[in-house]
């Protein structure tokens, strides 16, 4: 049996299994401020193929056992509108669940490019709902957990660099750098405001006007 017409029969036995993690992560974040969305999605047999099929700078294959050595069969991702909730967001999710492995995606100083956190983290049997035999599942997902910003430039970045059918010229490369640098700053920016405009709780248990009127905003953002 081919590589691509195996992932298409495991393919079909996923859902569940995504819809069951996200609805844990749901539910371990569902008290948690600032969250824009969380999003689990299955990898697609078209898109499995095209990364089953690379190659590297030598031309020879870079996953000799796609089946087993893709670990992004089932992706999750959580979006939140400041750099501090991504903190928030790895302390609430990693105790439940096992980690095997952590990146902290930046481009060096001198040069733009994509951002993020990902982690690769086992898929608890308690996930794997019973008409679902556990043979079929991959044993990790993998979960990013962005800002908005980075994920508006990255998602475009991925349609028209990545998937780019030419070479980037210099000159379009400099303008995906110079977005890169705009994404960078408009975090920094709207923490640093974050940071300064929202006051901590009161030692009454209130919280001040303006993260009431942040948290209804991330709660109508959920819904």
């Amino acid at each position: 049996m081919t590589r691509p017409r195996q992932y298409e029969q495991r393919y079909n036995t996923l859902p569940p299994v995504r819809d069951a993690i996200e609805s844990r992560l749901l539910a371990i974040c569902s008290d948690l401020p600032h969250i824009d969305r969380i999003t689990c999605r299955v990898k697609t047999p078209e898109s499995f193929a095209k990364k089953a099929d690379k190659l590297d700078a030598e031309g020879w294959p870079i996953y000799e056992a796609p089946l087993s050595q893709i670990q992004d069969q089932i992706g999750t991702r959580i979006l939140v509108l400041y750099l501090s909730d991504i903190r928030k967001i790895e302390e609430a999710v990693l105790p439940h669940f096992q980690e095997a492995e952590h990146k902290a995606i930046e481009p060096g100083p001198a040069s733009f490019g994509y951002f993020g956190e990902h982690w690769l983290l086992a898929i608890p049997n308690n996930l794997i709902p019973s008409m679902v035999d556990p043979e079929d599942v991959p044993p990790f997902f993998e979960l990013q957990v962005k800002t908005l910003f980075q994920h508006a430039w990255s998602e475009a970045e991925h349609d028209l660099g990545y998937k780019s059918p030419q070479l980037l010229t210099p000159s379009q490369r400099r303008l995906f750098a110079y977005a890169s640098a705009q994404a960078w700053g408009a975090d920094r920016v709207f923490e640093e405001l974050f940071g300064e405009l929202v006051v901590e709780e009161n030692t009454d248990g209130l919280t001040s006007t303006a993260q009431h009127k942040i948290r209804q905003q991330s709660g109508r953002r959920r819904g």
